[in-house]
């Protein structure tokens, strides 16, 4: 018996066209059902796996870009292709902006119904391989995005697994330092907006206006300064996902209108008179305590139930220290392709040890720049526990940098730290901009004003 090329529903109001299109595509190998309304036909796909759906636009109810809608929202990455008049040709249009994979006018070839299907189906196969691919890589080899086999990093990998295949909202807790960007990166490089655009922006990072600018975007002259239009992360993003880093410092101005948008899909720019039609997945994370920062009223309780669909803690790595070794093999091996000349190096066991006790306050990204510090000025290939213990004095037994013993006004006080941070890191700016958490560019701009 062949293989069936996969289950297709179509769906249509003249059910005899919809009864046609299967007794063809059953003759084509095509496990083929008929639905004249587009309850029955979702009704059908909530109860057995599907990998296509035929659906006519016009019906009366539930119409194709209602069903359009509820497939992407069970299944997203189940292609539908969608059957219309000439005339509805624009509305067709739209059904590929809010995710269709194609469109057919009426009438139209059956055999050019069968190969979109036939191509459609494909494309899903392959893509569920890739990501099978990707994932067995990096279960099997340790130093994937998140890297580690204790029971924590492995619940979070399995979640992972589960939120890429949706299109709900997820929102990713942790302590800074712990890999939230890396999660959310695999959440997207997992599901099926893979291949859209992956749009990150740090809501700390940047004051109140200029970030309501980022998001939404302006129109030239809408404000002082506006001297071109930005289309801002939103449309940027449509299609892909959109990561909200440190969403918990969102002013609560503007977690007003982020709610808006969550709730319409609609964004307008300032200074625009109209909105547009945007198709974004929301990734967030905080290090905040979001429960307590509601309580108190920092936080909006409609956008934080709206966010928390799924909850994705990663735990600090003082919980998972049996993830050290792993992690110092996956920096060392991370660090040779970053610093070609610097020399081959391991650690003793007694280094490891002292590692793995070490309690690590700013967590993966604490271990991963003393394994830089130690790749960059150690000429030896091994580091043992004195090196350990040196280092780990320092941490213990700061500098001050920032509290100088006069009184100085803040900005000086700012320069005074940002100029020890590169000292420290040699004045690499990348290196630098990553520790104050903010955008290279920044620094680059600072040195250029200081030089004028």
């Amino acid at each position: 018996m062949a293989k069936s090329k996969g289950r297709v529903l179509v769906i249509d109001d003249a059910l005899e066209m919809a009864n046609a299109l299967v007794e063809y595509l059953r003759r084509h190998g095509f496990e083929a059902q008929a639905f004249d309304s587009g309850q029955e036909g979702l009704s059908s796909f909530k109860a057995a796996p599907t990998d296509a759906v035929l659906t006519d636009l016009r019906m009366k109810g539930t119409d194709g870009l209602d069903v359009l809608r509820a497939v992407r929202e069970l299944d997203p990455d189940v292609p539908v292709v969608i059957m219309t008049a000439f005339g509805a040709v624009e509305s067709a249009v739209e059904a590929i902006q809010r995710g269709a994979y194609h469109y057919v006018t009426k009438p139209f070839k059956l055999d050019v119904v069968r190969v979109l299907l036939e191509r459609a189906i494909e494309e899903r196969s392959v893509r569920a391989e890739n990501v099978a691919l990707r994932r067995a890589v990096r279960e099997a080899i340790p130093g994937g995005s998140l890297v580690g086999r204790s029971p924590g990093i492995r619940a979070v990998n399995e979640l992972i697994r589960r939120v890429a295949a949706t299109a709900t909202p997820a929102l990713i807790l942790g302590e800074t330092g712990t890999g939230k960007e890396l999660v959310a990166r695999d959440i997207h490089a997992d599901g099926p907006r893979r291949d859209a655009p992956f749009v990150a922006v740090n809501c700390a990072a940047l004051p109140e206006a200029l970030l309501e600018s980022e998001l939404f975007g302006h129109v030239r002259g809408s404000f002082t300064g506006a001297t071109q239009t930005r289309r801002g992360l939103f449309v940027e993003a449509n299609n892909g996902t959109l990561f909200l880093d440190e969403i918990g410092d969102m002013p609560l101005a503007l977690q007003a209108k982020l709610l808006r948008v969550l709730e319409t899909g609609e964004v307008r720019s300032l200074g625009s008179d109209g909105s547009q039609k945007t198709d974004v997945r929301i990734i967030a994370a905080t290090h905040r305590d979001l429960v307590s920062d509601t309580r108190a009223g920092r936080f909006r309780q409609d956008l934080y139930f709206r966010l928390n669909v799924v909850p994705i803690r990663i735990p600090p790595l003082r919980e998972r220290s049996a993830d050290v070794p792993l992690l110092l093999e996956h920096f060392v091996r991370k660090g040779a392709v970053r610093f070609p000349h610097a020399a081959s190096t391991t650690f003793t066991p007694d280094a490891i040890a002292l590692l793995v006790r070490y309690a690590w306050p700013g967590n993966v990204r604490q271990l991963e720049n003393a394994v830089d510090r130690w790749l960059i000025t150690s000429d030896r290939h091994e580091i043992g526990e004195a090196d350990v213990r040196l280092l780990i004095s320092e941490w213990e037994t700061p500098e001050h940098p920032a509290v100088p013993a006069e009184m100085l006004p803040l900005h000086a006080v700012e320069e005074k730290y940002i100029s020890w941070v590169l000292d420290k890191v040699g004045g690499n700016k990348t290196r630098a901009a990553e520790i104050l958490e903010i955008d290279p560019s920044t620094l680059y701009r600072r040195g250029r004003q200081r030089k004028t």
